[in-house]
């Protein structure tokens, strides 16, 4: 069997390209291929405690990348989960070619995934609500060089609010990462969704679903827009879907 090597991040440091799956590896799916994902470490790095650490390490774009954490004071929205580094791999490996496009980053938390993306050539407007916002800014600031700063702003964005200071359809990309898990804010995100996308425009959402309210979410965002699911990674149990705004639908 043929296999190609390549260092993708640090928290996939070794991702094994194979014809197909053979027992006791784990495996991932992505655009119809096998592959078989080798962390050097799982414990170490994908382990709940490195939740509490206040900052975390990464190498994408031929870059390390230190990412600050501050869960005592900010919680969930600042700490980095497994689904923002799923796709950050998985955007790394030419998920989608992401150089020169528009970009905006849904419920951004720490940056990283933002980050990631402007490294890799987007301009990204990495957003999140108000209490987040000095994180983000420090993270983006201490990560992306000078030279490329301006292809990533952070800008303030609640859900189903503050839409007038964005423009309609005026993506081209869309990231979320692990920020369908509140029930109460679904409705919102479509909302928000809905006013960003045009007819072209490629949302990907990572997650993982914990929870029948994750799938309902799944089922409420088919009502708007056509969603595959293009990436799993068995491991973490993270799923990358795509969407894309459902034209037959809507014109119905």
């Amino acid at each position: 069997m043929r296999m190609r090597q390549q260092e993708c991040g640090s928290a996939y440091n070794r991702i094994l390209f194979l014809g197909a799956e053979t027992e006791g590896e784990s495996s991932v799916r992505l655009l119809g291929k096998k592959m078989a994902l080798v962390p050097y470490d799982d414990s170490a790095l994908w382990g709940t405690q490195k939740l509490h650490q206040s900052s975390s390490v990464y190498n994408f774009a031929n870059r390390t990348i230190q990412i600050k954490q501050d869960w005592k004071q900010l919680g969930v929205a600042a700490v980095v989960w497994d689904a923002a580094v799923v796709l950050c791999t998985f955007l790394e490996m030419g998920g989608i070619d992401l150089q020169g496009r528009l970009v905006i980053e849904l419920g951004a938390g720490t940056g990283l995934l933002g980050i990631v993306a402007a490294l890799l050539g987007a301009h990204v407007t990495i957003t999140d609500r108000k209490a987040a916002l000095a994180l983000l800014e420090s993270n983006v600031g201490a990560n992306v060089p000078t030279d490329l700063r301006t292809k990533a702003v952070v800008k303030e964005l609640t859900w189903g609010q503050d839409l007038a200071s964005f423009a309609p359809g005026g993506y081209d990309v869309i990231l979320g990462a692990d920020i369908v898990y509140l029930e109460e804010t679904f409705g919102a995100l479509l909302q928000t969704l809905d006013h960003l996308c045009s007819d072209q425009t490629v949302i990907l959402l990572s997650c993982r679903l914990r929870y029948e309210r994750d799938q309902n979410f799944l089922k409420m965002l088919k009502g708007l827009f056509a969603v595959h699911e293009v990436f799993y990674d068995s491991n973490h149990d993270v799923h990358i879907f795509k969407a894309q705004r459902n034209v037959r639908n809507r014109d119905l």
